[in-house]
């Protein structure tokens, strides 16, 4: 379970609910007990369920909560439901409904991808990088792990990934022997991934056996090729461990096509684009 601070959980609550419910206050309608309902409309994956039961907390008020983040459920499910003034109902109503509307578009999103690609590769991973929606990563995070994806990078601190725009920096840019033992040697309990922009550069980069060489922005027919001179590489040096990963474009409409080609990590920003899906909220009488 991803922690989410109080200082996190009070930001998002007071975004909306920062002067309180002017409507329910003028129709003198505030402490009146009630129930509120929150259903996924359509059938499909969970997400934003622990969020959403610590904001209704926040606003001390003691949700049933039905489901788990990351459960598959039918159409109209209640995911939670919740009773109290209408005051706090309708102070949670918004909040809760955008983030399992918003968490469930990225877990949806990743759990589509993820079965794309396990259908052609059954040992296909699925990561999502860092360009996510500015201040919702964690949220992101929470989304694409509960449908089933995997976190190819945080932040900036915890991997190490070479791109060219660290290389143009370096006294030898294309100098893959030395920026490869270079890292090995100042990091040396982290895996070493170094990005190629071309065939060129990947054909280059093998002699230096990084762990990962990622492909960007390579075509299927690249990616074939990349694929191809990887298995020459690994014949003639058998102690070699380098694995493929691709990103840039990579999408659930053509996961399955790279997966075709042998490669086995995906690199994608995707999921935090897809559409919410629609959380449908009711308030009544209790």
């Amino acid at each position: 379970m991803i922690y989410f601070s109080e200082k996190e959980l009070d930001d998002l609550l007071l975004e909306d609910i920062y002067r309180g419910d002017l409507t329910s206050h003028a129709l003198n309608i505030e402490n009146i007990p009630a129930k509120m309902l929150f259903k996924r409309k359509n059938s499909g994956m969970v997400a934003g369920i622990q969020v959403a039961e610590k904001l209704l907390k926040k606003l001390e008020l003691c949700p049933q909560v039905y489901v788990k983040d990351g459960e598959l459920v039918d159409k109209g499910q209640v995911l939670i439901e919740v009773k109290g003034t209408a005051k706090r109902l309708h102070q949670a109503w918004k909040v809760v409904q955008l983030v399992l509307e918003w968490s469930c578009g990225v877990a949806q999103y990743t759990y589509d991808m993820v079965q794309n690609a396990k259908l052609i590769n059954a040992n296909a991973v699925v990561a999502c990088t860092r360009k996510s929606i500015p201040n919702t990563r964690k949220l992101a995070t929470n989304a694409v792990l509960a449908g089933g994806g995997h976190i190819h990078r945080q932040g900036i601190s915890e991997t190490l990934l070479v791109f060219t725009n660290h290389r143009n920096l370096c006294s030898q840019p294309e100098n893959w022997q030395q920026i490869v033992s270079q890292i090995r040697c100042e990091a040396p309990e982290n895996k070493v991934t170094v990005e190629a922009d071309n065939l060129e550069q990947f054909s280059a980069m093998l002699s230096a056996e990084p762990d990962i060489i990622q492909c960007d922005k390579f075509s299927i027919e690249q990616t074939k090729t990349a694929v191809a001179l990887l298995t020459q590489y690994h014949q003639a040096h058998p102690t070699a461990k380098i694995q493929i990963s691709v990103a840039g474009g990579i999408n659930k409409d053509n996961v399955a096509e790279y997966a075709k080609t042998g490669v086995n990590l995906f690199i994608t920003s995707a999921p935090y684009y897809a559409m919410p899906e629609d959380i449908k909220v009711v308030i009544e009488k209790a």
